[in-house]
């Protein structure tokens, strides 16, 4: 590994990661500010520790000459959604951009892992502008509910203890909760109708009164 200079290695995939952050919260502005529902509620991102690519290398048997190509998620973006069907929104409005090209998608939510783990996976290619002129690299964006999100996390930090390994009651208790995740994410789609009346009610009400507030200043 020492023929990689890690620090000048990363820079690209740390400035893709902070622009893709920025473009992405702006997007959701851009829905607020016109007065629409944002299928985008939060967005997160990091880099990839130098550990976690040396020990995927290992595991998946990948060269330093193929790193690039063949690790997808040294940059990764993360968007929650309040509901499923803004998941699928937002991979549309991926596909019309002109500033990244979707080059591989994973659907994780129809087609759930066997552990239960579900969410939808965009691998984009995104040019950066570097001193010495433009490279394009990947980087992977998870798009899933907070739901899901919430179980994902869970998960995460239980396979740091268990190395994947889980004992059996964990394993069958971690895809009930998956389960239990989805329906909620299932009944809250029933009735996504109400929630956002409800939510534009909400803003509408909160605008007047800050107007009225101005007013009397």
């Amino acid at each position: 590994m020492s023929e990689i200079k890690w620090n000048e290695f990363l820079i690209p995939y740390s400035q893709a990661v902070d622009e893709l952050k920025i473009k992405f919260r702006n997007l959701r502005k851009e829905f607020l500010e016109k007065n629409e529902h944002s299928p985008i509620e939060f967005v997160t991102g990091r880099v990839k520790t130098v550990d976690s690519i040396k020990e995927k290398m290992r595991r998946r048997f990948i060269t330093e000459e193929l790193l690039k190509q063949d690790m997808q998620d040294i940059a990764g973006i993360r968007i929650q959604c309040q509901f499923v069907e803004d998941i699928y929104d937002v991979a549309k409005l991926l596909h019309i951009r002109e500033d990244m090209k979707v080059i591989e998608e994973r659907d994780y939510i129809a087609n759930s892992k066997p552990s239960g783990y579900r969410s939808y996976h965009v691998v984009i290619e995104y040019p950066i502008q570097t001193a010495n002129g433009q490279i394009n690299i990947l980087a992977e964006i998870q798009i899933r509910t907070l739901a899901m999100n919430f179980w994902s996390t869970i998960e995460h930090s239980l396979n740091y203890k268990y190395k994947g390994d889980f004992p059996e009651e964990i394993n069958e208790r971690l895809k009930r909760a998956a389960e239990a995740s989805f329906m909620l994410d299932e009944e809250m789609s029933k009735i996504r109708e109400e929630i956002q009346d409800a939510q534009q009610y909400f803003t509408d009400r909160k605008r007047d009164l800050n107007n009225s507030t101005e007013h009397r200043k």
